[in-house]
């Protein structure tokens, strides 16, 4: 039985343990030219055995020119990852060369120093081996693996150090910021200090309260510009306000007031509605006549002490009050006149749906709304300043400066820093007018600035 079952279980094994050493023998008589023939051994000559080797190896010949393609382009793909290796630890020491400089490390500088010329001559190393064409790589898979390996590093490494600068210099901004906050708000409790000893409960400043004709100065007159201007930008934001709800084109709108400007910012345009307002408001303002009414005008003489009671009079009261009171004073007449000149018809109605304010000024009466409020504050401020500047002898005259005109910091105020740097950063030589925003004055030898924008 035992013999039976195995002959039963290696028939197989012993088949194909006899074909391999049958191939085998095979491939060795067709190498040597041993061949069967009829069951009679055949032995070749030398000449045919040298032959059939020759055809053999030029069979194999293809095999060995890919394998040696494919181990140079192995070594010559190691040495490329070996140079990026290189070009990225460069810049990883002179990375760390720059973050030692600022703050200053002595230590740290002469570490980085070091680390950049050891890898400097690394890389020319590898240039010499480029040039004598020795690239050749025992082990190119392993020395590729480790190049990019190396490379990773310094990338990681380059990108610490640049953290680290960020963070350093964020740090810095941080502490500016903080700085000039505290800045801010000192200047803000200033000029509340300021705004609560000029104005008493919303009105005028009390300033000239007590102050006669014969002890009028500039300095009076200074800050009454200074509430003038203010009072003109409020009443421009809420115009602005009502165009904006009333989906007028600002842009459109800014660029007709002042065509060819190129403004620094897009917030910078309200400076074109202020322009526009303050020169139909202050149109006329030289002539003794601002209200545009016929009656009849006081002598020189008199002049200043009317002009000087006119402003004492109306400086406390609330303008609707006053034009209730006065429906036919000066001031009603320059305020009425001046309205229906500022705000066109088509205005008012793209803006109100109607021309209902402006009927009631034309009838001699005032709307009670918002906007005219607005309007009659304004008017007030600048009515106020035209009587304050005829109450001087000489009389303060108004100016503005042309366009183009040269900056003068004498006659001039620019409402934007912007201009006084250039497309580069640095200081700008020769900025130019572009419009006068506000006008200035001139009261004998003192000369108020006049506000513009610079292009």
């Amino acid at each position: 039985m035992d013999s039976v079952d195995r002959s039963a279980v290696t028939p197989n094994k012993s088949k194909s343990r006899l074909a391999r050493t049958f191939a085998k023998v095979l491939h060795i008589r067709a190498v040597t030219g041993i061949a069967p023939d009829d069951g009679i051994q055949k032995i070749n000559s030398p000449e045919n055995v040298k032959s059939n080797l020759v055809k053999n190896k030029s069979h194999l010949q293809p095999f060995d020119d890919e394998d040696e393609k494919l181990c140079s382009r192995a070594a010559t793909e190691a040495f490329v990852a070996k140079l990026f290796a290189s070009v990225s630890s460069v810049k990883a020491a002179y990375a760390q060369l720059q973050y030692a400089q600022s703050p200053y490390d002595p230590d740290g500088i002469q570490t980085a120093d070091e680390m950049v010329v050891s890898e400097l001559k690394n890389v020319s190393e590898l240039k010499q081996c480029y040039l004598k064409k020795q690239i050749d790589e025992s082990s190119p898979e392993t020395t590729q693996i480790l190049a990019e390996i190396q490379e990773q590093k310094s990338l990681l490494k380059t990108y610490e150090i640049m953290g680290k600068k960020l963070d350093s210099q964020l740090k810095l901004k941080d502490s500016e910021l903080t700085f000039l906050r505290e800045k801010l708000e000192e200047a803000n409790k200033e000029n509340k200090l300021l705004e609560k000893r000029l104005n008493s409960s919303g009105q005028l400043s009390s300033a000239l309260d007590n102050v006669h004709l014969s002890s009028l100065s500039p300095s009076h007159f200074i800050t009454f510009v200074r509430q003038t201007i203010k009072s003109i930008r409020s009443f421009v934001r809420l115009l602005i306000s009502e165009m904006e709800s009333a989906e007028w084109d600002l842009d459109a709108a800014a660029s007709s007031i002042e065509p060819g400007v190129a403004f620094w910012k897009n917030s910078h345009k309200c400076y074109a509605f202020e322009s526009f307002v303050c020169r139909e408001m202050f149109d006329g303002f030289n002539q003794p006549d601002f209200s545009v009414s016929n009656e009849s005008l006081p002598e020189q003489k008199k002049r200043q002490r009317v002009f000087f009671e006119r402003f004492r009079e109306l400086k406390s009261v609330k303008p609707m009050d006053y034009l209730a009171w006065k429906p036919k004073s000066a001031f009603a007449k320059f305020c009425r006149a001046k309205y229906l000149t500022l705000i066109h018809p088509k205005m008012e109605t793209s803006l109100f749906g109607n021309l209902d304010q402006r009927n009631l000024a034309n009838a001699g009466e005032y709307p009670e709304t918002t906007f005219f409020a607005a309007f009659a504050e304004m008017a007030k401020r600048i009515w106020l300043l035209h009587c304050l500047a005829l109450s001087f002898k000489p009389e303060a005259s108004i100016f503005q400066v042309n366009k183009r005109s040269r900056f003068s910091e004498v006659y001039m105020e620019s409402v934007s820093e912007e201009a006084f740097l250039s497309s580069d950063g640095s200081p700008e030589s020769e900025p130019r007018v572009a419009f006068t925003v506000f006008p200035g004055f001139r009261i004998g030898k003192t000369a108020v600035q006049c506000q513009v924008y610079l292009c």
